[in-house]
Order: structure tokens, then sequence, then C-alpha cells
């Protein structure tokens, strides 16, 4: 019996990862459809002005945009200085994605510092209280109180994601420097290690920005802002990392699939002709929507992550008996009584 505990085991976590991830996701459609009116406002005014920046910056390609080409240059050199492959398809994809994601940072910034960040605010303070309390509009002053914490809190988390770019570029510099004075360098092995490096670079990147769109939920709910809620992020989220990612892919898939799409319906018909018709104008209008929509679906899967995990904890302090002396919600009082 013992035996069949433990080979069943994996399977009875994997299910009740998923059954988390699956009643997130719920929670989340539920309560986007029960204030539609108010997220879709906001996707419209604050949030396409950003979507429509990262779109048009991510569809530019270095052969048709000057800063763009030198910024990938500029990249590639430095590879070739740090002993990278030159013939490797992963540091060629890596340069490109590389370049456009810096010049998207930089094109997008002013809209990020400014309409993002109120945007998501204004998220957070709508679905908050969901489903408990009736949703009034909340006074200006409480969002720009809230802008007040978002703003260092999202400094600090580029701070945190370019951190996490340059352990990872030291790792692998490391690495390929060590096979190469082991004389180790046959096309084999250089493909082997740039699919290991496709994979640690994926899930570095994969939990570095969970736990920073986290960080900004746990900002907006417990008004503290800087390092502080990448701290307690990284608290909340320990031992619940499977459940994240499994949350975040659903949106960020979704999102790429609609840059795709624009890349396809936009970007390749303007190529070709250098004219836009006014119908493919209206089709590029609504493929923004559609990733600004994206965007405030996935603001709120995360406030229903915070949730989750916040009572999560809370329960484990409750059956551990640690005196615990914050004012539950009905929904954790109800779990915990049940």
């Amino acid at each position: 019996m013992g035996c069949m505990g433990l080979a069943f085991a994996p399977n009875s976590h994997s299910s009740n990862t998923m059954g988390k991830v699956i009643k997130t996701l719920r929670k989340s459609i539920n309560a986007f459809l029960h204030f539609y009116h108010s997220l879709a406002s906001i996707a419209a005014i604050l949030i396409f002005p950003f979507s429509a920046s990262v779109i048009l910056s991510q569809s530019l390609s270095p052969s048709y945009f000057p800063i763009l080409r030198t910024l990938y240059h500029r990249i590639q050199l430095l590879f070739q200085a740090a002993g990278f492959p030159a013939s490797s398809q992963f540091f060629s994809l890596l340069n490109l994605k590389l370049s456009q994601t810096i010049f998207s940072f930089t094109a997008t910034l002013p809209f990020t510092l400014t309409l993002l960040l109120l945007a998501k605010a204004s998220v957070i303070l709508i679905v908050k209280e969901f489903p408990y309390k009736r949703f009034t509009p909340p006074p200006f002053s409480c969002l720009l109180r809230l802008f007040g914490f978002l703003l260092p809190t999202h400094l600090f988390n580029s701070f945190i994601i370019l951190s996490a770019n340059a352990a990872f570029f030291s790792i692998i510099f490391l690495v390929f420097n060590v096979f190469d004075v082991l004389y180790i360098s046959s096309v084999n092995v250089i493909l082997v290690l740039s699919a290991g490096s496709a994979i640690f670079y994926s899930i570095v990147l994969a939990n570095t920005m969970v736990v920073c769109n986290l960080a900004i939920v746990v900002a907006a709910m417990e008004s503290c802002g800087g390092y502080l809620p990448i701290l307690k992020a990284c608290v909340l989220i320990r031992g619940r990392e499977a459940t994240a990612i499994t949350l975040a892919l659903p949106a960020n898939l979704a999102m790429a699939a609609i840059e795709a799409l624009f890349q396809y319906r936009i970007v390749k018909p303007w190529q070709n002709s250098r004219s836009l018709n006014v119908s493919v104008i209206w089709e590029a209008f609504s493929i923004t929507y559609m990733h600004s929509l994206l965007i405030v679906i996935d603001v709120i899967i995360n406030c229903m992550l915070y949730k989750s995990c916040r009572k999560s904890s809370r329960s484990s302090c409750w059956e551990s008996g640690v005196d615990y002396h914050l004012e539950l919600e009905p929904e954790e009082k109800e779990d915990l009584e049940a």
C-alpha cells in the first residue's frame, strides 16, 4: 500500500495544481464578465496606447529599421566577444528577441510608467473585493495613492528582470568558455548546450516574471512599494511556483498569438504593398484592443492568484496554531470554518 501511495503522489499533486489553476481561472473570468463595462473602458482608454506601442515596436524588423539594426549588430558583437558560438541558431534568435525587447522597453516606457500603471491600479481596485462588495468608483486620490506604490515597485521589477538576464548570461558565458577551454566544441555539443540554455532561460524568465507580476498586486493590495512587495511575493509564491506559471501561460500565449496575428494581417500586407486601406486599419485597431483586454485579464488572474496564495498561507498558519492578527476576508473565513 505504501508503494502505491508513493507511486500516485505525483499524479495527486499534479491534479491538485490543475484544480487550483482551473478554479483561479474561473474566478478571473467571472470577475472580468461581472465588471466588463468598467474593465473594457480601462482597456480602451488607458491600456490601448500601451498595447499599440508594444505591438508596433515588436513587429519592427532590423532590416527595415536603422535603430533596431544597429542594436542587433551591437548585441551580436557582444555575443561574439563573450565567446558564444556564432553558428548557433539559439543565440541568433536570442539576439533578435533581445534587440526587439530592449527597443520595445525603451519605446513603451512613457506609456508603461503612466497609463499602464494607472490602468493596473484601476483594475486591482475594481476586483479587490470581488464578489463580496458592490463596486463603487474609487476617488481619483485613491488611484493616485496606489500609483505611488506601483511606480517604485515597477522600477524595482525592472531591476530584478535585468539582474536575472545578467545572471543567466554570466552563467552561460562561463559554461561555453569552460567547454571551449576543454576543446569540447563539436556541433552536437553546441546543439545540446544551446537547447539547455533555451530551457534554462525560459525557466529563469518565467519565474522572474511571475514574481514581478505578483509584486505589483501585492503593492496595491497591501499599500507598500519598492522592494518590499517583491519580497512578499517571493514568500507568497513559495511552493506554488507550478500553479503560478501555469496561470501565467494562457494570457501570455494569447498575447503572443495576438502579436503574431498583427504581424500576419497588418505588417506583411504593408511590407508588400506599402499601403493600408480602411479595413486593414480597422483590423489593426481591433487586434490592439484585444491585446489591451488580455492585459486586463492578466492583471485579474494575478489578483486571484494573490488571494489564493494569501488564503493558503493563512490556512497553514491556522492549522499550525500560529496567532494571525489580521482580518480575514469573507471567503477566507468560510473556508477556515469549513
